[in-house]
């Protein structure tokens, strides 16, 4: 399979067979709090794309031309954390100054990208699964997207269930997480068509 086919490979599973919040539960924290309404949830859906796809590669060079020539594995968890971390310090900045709305807006969770374990999660499985930096990129992309998809029909749904007569037991959190548990088997059926290694 040539190296291209392989990246296609890695990008498609991690949005659709293999989704980071709907297949691994990570990054949930986020996912149930800025869920309500598309814009948010858009906004910080895009911010999550960039910094995965960023920090899965800053982290891929860290830990191949820094952590194992020097036989620091043992530091990666530090590591990949501080260069998340800096990274969402960045884009912090970046959307406050692009727009303070969607700044205000996101509030609290944008900050929390830094401690989102989708984020250390993709670094971490990068490492686990040896891929490529080409792999990398692609795996911190698609699982980006793939989180955008699954945040952007949980806000979709629960902007529509506003208007809805909900039994008072599973208003907020409950009805929030049946929704994330039935769309978590939609994404089951992709099972089977590729996987990651």
């Amino acid at each position: 399979m040539s190296e291209f086919a392989t990246v296609m490979s890695v990008l498609f599973a991690a949005i659709f067979t293999n989704n980071i919040l709907l297949t691994n539960y990570l990054g949930m924290c986020s996912f149930l709090g800025a869920s309500r309404e598309v814009k948010t949830a858009l906004g910080l859906g895009a911010a999550v794309v960039f910094v995965l796809t960023c920090t899965s590669a800053l982290n891929w060079l860290c830990y191949h031309y820094i952590l194992v020539p020097l036989d620091l594995v043992y530091l990666r968890f530090i590591v990949f954390i501080v260069v998340i971390a800096a990274f969402v310090q960045v884009v912090e900045m970046i959307i406050e100054r692009l727009s303070e709305r969607l700044y205000n807006a996101l509030g609290i969770f944008l900050p929390l990208i830094t401690v989102n374990c989708a984020i250390l999660g993709v670094s971490l499985f990068m490492v686990i699964r040896e891929y490529t930096l080409a792999e990398a990129l692609g795996y911190g992309f698609g699982s980006g997207v793939g989180w955008v998809v699954a945040i952007l029909a949980m806000a979709g749904i629960r902007e529509k269930m506003v208007r809805s007569k909900i039994p008072r037991g599973l208003e907020g959190a409950g009805i929030t997480l049946i929704i994330a548990g039935i769309m978590a088997l939609a994404f089951m059926g992709f099972n089977g068509m590729m996987t990651l290694n």
